[in-house]
């Protein structure tokens, strides 16, 4: 258990909190404690960053060889391969999702550090910029941007990791990681990864602790260059407004109400039919809706409606629930009583409102954090449960006559990170597609997304993106050098 508590990385050494005060980890299947991990403070933020700071500014790793810094990426997926039975339980465990999302997780944090090592060894010396003259020299070249803070959420603590640590290593920064309080086990695994990967001291630190101290303190910092944050919009203002004293770079990625729009056309035959309730079963309903691109808004063709619901319901209700690593399992719990009474609430604002409840509403027995896949019909957009994203097992049901009236019901919301379209019509999807604001758009799928395309949103789900040619360029600054090969006095001032 002592081995357990030194959860904070400065400067490559494992140590416990400076204040000596730790924090019980929760088993959301039965509520009981089952890890116990550092909790560390300001003082803790503050000596993290300065081992950052010293080798940024001092150490080799921003002055590493890209082929080197990309060979270093790729051990670390070697290794990610190597553990992917035991983190991916530990992932389950942690956050309470299936064994098999757990395994997921952990391909693709793999798939991340591989992708990322081969974008920069793929890239060019810099761009030539053209000045017009033969005697100079132009280029415009991209360096690490310094000391970022990574702040990453409770969902997918190991995934969200990875898409900010395996750039901010490539482009050659330094950095502290702050996880989630809730779900930080995975996050010190990777940390672990990394040293045993042969990463220099002081390049990656990581403090465990509360968002309102160790959180707050990265974002403030005037010795971070970069604060990327992923998690809540409330949580996220906050992030901004301590990072403009100091005029850091801020990339934020803050959740979304995803729309998943499906025409009737789409469901024309037996086959299509099963795959739209199949994937809006699965847009809604993985990780128990703990997604921040869940597909928790279905807006269906209005002839199709109770077809439709009436299958999606049925289908819902027969969602088997447990511990992820069970056999059979289907579904695990929400992390925390907090999110579990937060769902709660949720569900009875929608009825009280008018929704009529389709499918679950209720805890089932038993212990642990636990909440029935829930089909709520006859929604609209003056409700709570509509607007907000509620991060649990909540799926609403809006209906559409037209498909002007589709795009106008997908795209009324705050936010804008992801949405789906169903239709067998090309043109159609096209269409759509092309008028809906949102960051990603699927074409009669949902979910999957590709390290080599960029992941963020419109509107309040946030600022910058992650993974793809962007998701390295955020943790870069870019430089003009102009060299004039054949000086000569200017003249501008007669003398």
């Amino acid at each position: 258990m002592s081995a357990a508590q030194q959860t904070i990385q400065v400067g490559g050494e494992w140590r416990p909190a400076l204040s000596g005060a730790t924090r019980d980890i929760i088993d959301p299947v039965d509520a009981g404690v089952f890890a116990v991990v550092s909790e560390g403070g300001v003082a803790d933020t503050d000596d993290a960053v300065a081992a950052a700071r010293a080798a940024f500014d001092d150490g080799v790793w921003p002055r590493t060889p890209v082929a080197e810094r990309a060979a270093l990426l790729r051990r670390v997926a070697a290794l990610l391969e190597r553990d992917r039975e035991k983190i991916g339980a530990l992932e389950s465990r942690d956050a309470g999702k299936t064994l098999e999302e757990g395994r997921v997780d952990v391909d693709c944090v793999r798939d991340a550090f591989v992708y990322f090592a081969d974008l920069v060894m793929n890239e060019s010396g810099g761009r030539v910029v053209d000045a017009g003259n033969d005697a100079i020299h132009s280029v415009v070249v991209h360096e690490p941007v310094g000391v970022c803070a990574l702040i990453t959420p409770w969902n997918y603590p190991l995934l969200q990791a990875s898409w900010k640590i395996a750039p901010a290593l490539a482009a050659g920064n330094a950095f502290v990681v702050k996880p989630s309080e809730i779900t930080p086990l995975t996050t010190v695994a990777l940390i672990g990864l990394l040293m045993e990967a042969g990463l220099p001291q002081g390049a990656a630190n990581i403090v465990t602790g509360a968002g309102d101290t160790v959180g707050a303190r990265l974002a403030e910092h005037p010795d971070v260059d970069l604060v990327s944050f992923t998690g809540g919009l409330a949580s996220g203002t906050k992030v901004a407004r301590a990072a403009a004293d100091t005029v850091k770079k801020v990339a934020l990625e803050l959740g979304g109400k995803n729309p998943n729009v499906v025409f009737a056309d789409a469901c024309a035959t037996d086959e299509g039919f099963d795959t739209a309730i199949d994937q809006a079963l699965n847009a809604a309903f993985i990780h128990s809706g703990q997604v921040c691109s869940a597909g928790s808004r279905l807006i269906v063709e209005e002839p199709l409606r109770e077809r439709f619901v009436a299958e999606l319901a049925r289908r819902a209700e027969r969602i088997r629930l447990g511990r992820g690593t069970d056999p059979g399992v289907e579904c695990g719990p929400l992390v925390s009583a907090r999110q579990l009474a937060r769902t709660e609430d949720f569900v009875a604002s929608a009825l009280a409102d008018g929704a009529v409840l389709r499918a679950g509403g209720e805890r089932p027995d038993g212990p642990g954090y636990f909440y029935r896949p829930t089909v709520l019909d006859r929604c609209d957009r003056r409700m709570r449960v509509v607007r907000e994203e509620v991060f649990g097992p909540v799926l609403t049901v809006e209906t559409f006559r037209t498909e002007d009236e589709a795009v106008t019901l997908a795209n009324d919301t705050e936010y804008g990170l992801a949405g789906a379209v169903w239709t067998a019509d090309a043109g159609r999807a096209r269409r759509v597609a092309g008028r809906l604001r949102h960051g990603t758009v699927w074409i009669n799928d949902f979910h999957p997304y590709l390290p080599q395309a960029e992941w963020g949103g419109f509107g309040k789900s946030g600022i910058g993106r992650e993974l793809g040619p962007t998701g390295l360029a955020e943790y870069r600054e870019a430089k003009h050098i102009y060299q004039n090969l054949a000086p000569r006095p200017v003249r501008w001032f007669a003398g």
